[in-house]
């Protein structure tokens, strides 16, 4: 039987998001304080409605990918096609970020020689991966003027994640939803949704391989044909096809990726589920392991410190034309846009 290595089934964390797709014991115990965490961003969404918060407008618009469930939907990967359908327009975007689970909390830019720990594994993988100068900051919108001043030329902003997060004006928001879809249609704690669904938004996308429920856009995810090591060799998945190998995820849903790589043939001998997030300040590769090591790409950037070695196998996310349609009409809507 493969190892686990660090599998996080069976902790509180694990049952917890088990028990927001039903509406079972756990879930009915939680469900008084659900009312309070509700009354709770209900007054929240009133202070910025009456001005005592404020939302806070930048001068070019602002593209929110986010979603309304906790536990990762798959918002990274939609928006490096934001970025990319945007950038094969010849539109100049920027991406800013919180920067989730860095160990700094100032504003700064994502650079090339980053380390991940200071800016945040997303942020370095959506640099790394299409480019565009990105931005974390703690307040979005701290982040957004940081990267206009530096790069005055932008023309769009796409914000990872921040549909809760109102302090930062937005023009389009894309709300995320993967295989869950609402779970068990409960608010946080006793279900997933930090807000009630449905809820006003531009654009619906489901990022999982089926729609979760009717209505919004899909997309295709597979994974690429080649790994890439992190010395930038490619390395075709169909010639590591009957080679022992060792699968690593520090994603939401690790299991996800490694049932993709058996469905391309891949033969798993040892996989290690991480929690979300991970640094691998403390990880040690399992001794006696001779197996070739393969990850996501998301956690490549960190990985390859301690292994560089390691595979990383990046995420192949289309979403549907019609998705990317809607988005350019919606985008050359807004007053005042001007495309490249």
């Amino acid at each position: 039987m493969p190892s686990d290595g660090g599998s996080n089934s069976g902790n509180p964390g694990s049952r917890l998001q088990e028990a927001w797709l039903h509406r079972g014991l756990l879930a009915c115990m939680l469900w008084p304080l659900s009312l309070v965490y509700a009354a709770l961003f209900a007054v929240r969404g009133l202070f910025y409605r009456m001005g005592w918060l404020r939302t806070e407008r930048v001068r070019v618009p602002v593209i929110v990918v986010g979603n309304v469930i906790a536990g990762g939907a798959g918002k990274t990967p939609v928006v490096m096609a934001v970025v990319r359908h945007l950038q094969a327009r010849g539109i100049r975007v920027g991406v800013v970020s919180r920067g989730y689970g860095r160990r700094t909390d100032d504003c700064r830019e994502v650079l090339g020689d980053s380390d991940p720990q200071d800016v945040g594994d997303e942020p370095a993988l959506i640099h790394h991966a299409t480019g565009v100068p990105v931005f974390v900051a703690r307040q979005r919108i701290d982040a957004a003027r940081a990267l206009l001043e530096r790069h005055p030329a932008t023309q769009v902003i796409v914000s990872d994640d921040g549909l809760q997060h109102l302090a930062l004006a937005r023009d389009i928001e894309i709300c995320v939803f993967d295989d869950r879809g609402i779970g068990n249609g409960w608010r946080l704690p006793a279900g997933p949704l930090r807000e009630a669904w449905p809820r006003r938004c531009d654009l619906v996308l489901h990022s999982g391989s089926r729609p979760a429920f009717a209505g919004g856009h899909t997309a295709t995810r597979t994974l690429a044909n080649d790994a890439l090591g992190s010395n930038g060799n490619r390395v075709s998945l169909a010639s590591l096809a009957g080679k022992p190998l060792t699968a690593l995820a520090a994603i939401a849903r690790p299991e996800a990726f490694f049932e993709m790589l058996r469905a391309r043939g891949l033969t798993l001998a040892d996989v290690i589920a991480l929690p979300d997030h991970f640094d691998f300040e403390s990880w040690q590769r399992p001794s006696g392991k001779e197996q070739i090591l393969v990850c996501t790409e998301k956690d490549a950037v960190k990985l390859w410190r301690k292994a560089p070695d390691a595979l990383a196998v990046p995420l192949e996310f289309v979403p549907s034309a019609e998705f990317f349609a809607a988005l350019d009409a919606k985008l050359s809507s807004l007053d005042g846009y001007q495309a490249a």
